[in-house]
C-alpha cells in the first residue's frame, strides 16, 4: 500500500492508541501534545481527504488540558477519538450528514460519547457521515488514493484513522457501514454484537439491526476502545493454535468477489492451516435463501419508522436512495416485517449450529479494492447478512490488491462472543502477517 503516513505531518499522531496511551501514562507525552499533532495533521490533510464535519481547536485543547490536570480515569485517558456525525454531542453540532440539521446543537450526548468522556478520552470532532448514514457518498476521499471511495457510511471515521488524523474513531453499521470503509481504507474495523456496546440516545435508530462500530490501526486498539465503552478490563486470551477452529465461508455472493478478494481468502485459509488451526469450508444452509429480501424489509420498515418526521417534511430534499427507501408507496407492511424477522431468527439459529463446529468464520470484507470513483454506491454484499445475524465482525487489513489498495479479511464470531472474536482476529492477523 502507499505510505500514507509520509503525506503529511507525522509525530505523536502516527502512534497507535495503545502506544500513545503508554506515553501519556509514563509522562513522556501529554494529551495537549498529542492533540496538537493530530490537529496539525488534520490542517494539512483535510482539504484533500475531507473526513471531518466539525473540528474546533479550542474545544479539543480545552479537553486535553483538563485531562492533563487529572488523574487517569482509564487507559484511554487523554487519547483523541473521532465521532461519526450520527452520534449526538452536547458541545458540538450534529447534522446526521443532512442539510436538514445544519447547525443542530443537541442538548445531550449519545451514550457512547458520554462513555468516552467518562473514560477521559478527548472528543476530537465529528467525522463525516453520509446523509442519515445512507449508502450514497458525499465527497470524503480514500487517503490511499484520493480518486477512490473510502466506503460508506462511516466514511470520515475510516478515512480519519487511515490518514493518521486520530488513532481511534466511532462508527456504526446497518449493512456494511463499518467493515466496508475500514477494508477500503486499510484499517481495522469492528462491528459489535447488536447489544454489545450501548446504543442509547442514537437518533434515527433501526433498533433490531443498527450496531456500534469502532475504527483503529490495530486490533489491540479495538480492544482498548471497547474496554472503555463497556466498562471492563481489556480482555486477553492465550490461544492454543491446535485448538483454533476456523470456518471458511464464501457465502452465496461469492460470484461478486473480485480476484483480489478470492486470492486473499484462499491465502488466508492456507496460512492459518499451516499455523496449526483446524480450517474447514463451511456453507450457509438453505434456510438462508432469501435472506437479502428479509434484510431489506427490516431495514426499510424500521428506517421509515425512525425517520417518519424527516420523511413527512423533507423527503424532497434527500438523496435518491433515501427518497426510494422512505417512499410510503413501497413500504413493507407489518405482516411482511414479521415474516422477515422470523426468517432472520431462523437463520441465526442455523448459524449458531454452524458455530458449534468452528470458533470463528473468515469471509470477505468487501468485493474487492475500493471503488475507483467518489460517486458509486459500494456493494456491501459480504456484510449485510452478518449484520443481520447480530454477531461481532472485524476486518483485518491483511492484503493488497492489483492497484496497491488494501484488501481486508473479515472475521465473524457468534453473537455475544465479542472478546473471543477479537482475540481470534488478533491471532489470525499475526499468522497472516508472518505469511506475507
Amino acid at each position: 500500500m502507499p505510505d500514507v503516513a509520509s503525506r503529511g505531518p507525522g509525530g505523536l499522531n502516527v502512534l497507535t492508541a495503545t502506544e500513545a496511551a503508554a506515553k501519556l501514562r509514563d509522562g513522556s507525552a501529554t494529551s495537549v501534545e498529542l492533540v496538537e499533532h493530530c490537529l496539525a495533521r488534520i490542517a494539512a490533510r483535510e482539504p484533500d481527504v475531507q473526513a471531518w464535519a466539525f473540528v474546533d481547536r479550542d474545544i479539543a485543547f480545552d479537553q486535553a488540558r483538563a485531562r492533563d490536570r487529572e488523574q487517569p480515569r482509564s487507559p484511554l485517558h487523554g487519547v483523541p477519538v473521532g465521532i461519526k456525525d450520527i452520534f449526538d454531542t452536547c458541545d458540538m453540532p450534529t447534522a446526521y450528514g443532512s442539510q436538514i440539521y445544519k447547525d443542530h446543537r443537541p442538548a445531550n450526548d449519545t451514550a457512547v460519547v458520554s462513555l468516552l468522556r467518562l473514560a477521559g478520552a478527548v472528543i476530537m470532532g465529528k467525522c463525516v457521515t453520509t446523509e442519515f448514514a445512507s449508502p450514497v457518498p458525499i465527497g470524503t476521499r480514500n487517503p490511499h488514493d484520493l480518486k477512490r471511495s473510502p466506503g460508506v457510511s462511516s466514511s470520515g471515521s475510516a478515512a480519519a484513522v487511515a490518514d493518521f488524523m486520530v488513532p481511534l474513531a466511532m462508527g456504526s453499521q446497518t449493512g456494511g457501514s463499518t467493515i466496508l470503509p475500514a477494508a477500503f481504507c486499510g484499517v481495522v474495523g469492528y462491528k459489535a454484537s447488536l447489544t454489545g456496546i450501548d446504543r442509547g440516545g442514537i437518533r434515527h435508530l433501526r433498533p433490531t439491526i443498527d450496531t456500534i462500530g469502532l475504527f483503529a490501526r490495530s486490533i489491540e486498539d479495538i480492544a482498548l476502545l471497547r474496554s472503555a465503552l463497556v466498562g471492563a478490563e481489556k480482555a486477553t486470551f492465550d490461544l492454543d493454535a491446535s485448538r483454533v477452529r476456523i470456518g471458511v465461508c464464501r457465502t452465496p455472493y461469492w460470484g461478486e468477489a473480485q480476484p483480489e478478494t478470492v486470492q486473499a481468502l484462499e491465502r488466508a485459509a492456507r496460512a492459518l492451516s499451516a499455523a496449526g488451526a483446524e480450517v474447514t469450508d463451511v456453507e450457509l444452509s438453505d434456510v438462508f435463501a432469501g435472506i437479502e429480501d428479509s434484510f431489506r424489509v427490516i431495514v426499510r420498515l424500521e428506517g421509515a419508522r425512525a425517520m417518519e418526521w424527516e420523511a413527512r417534511h423533507h423527503l424532497a430534499t434527500m438523496n435518491h436512495w433515501l427518497k426510494r427507501e422512505l417512499d410510503p408507496a413501497g413500504r413493507p407492511d407489518e405482516a411482511q416485517y414479521e415474516r422477515a424477522q422470523a426468517h432472520a431468527l431462523e437463520c441465526r439459529r442455523a448459524l449458531a449450529k454452524l458455530f458449534e463446529r468452528c470458533d470463528a468464520i473468515i469471509t470477505p470484507s468487501a468485493c474487492g479494492e475500493a471503488v475507483a470513483d467518489l460517486e458509486s454506491v459500494s456493494n456491501s454484499a459480504f456484510n449485510r447478512v452478518w449484520t443481520l445475524m447480530r454477531g461481532p465482525c472485524l476486518t483485518i487489513p491483511a492484503f493488497n490488491g492489483p492497484n496497491r489498495m488494501p484488501v481486508g479479511l473479515q472475521v465473524v464470531g457468534p453473537a455475544g462472543n465479542d472478546d473471543l472474536t477479537i482475540a481470534l482476529a488478533d491471532w489470525i492477523a499475526a499468522r497472516l502477517d508472518r505469511s506475507t
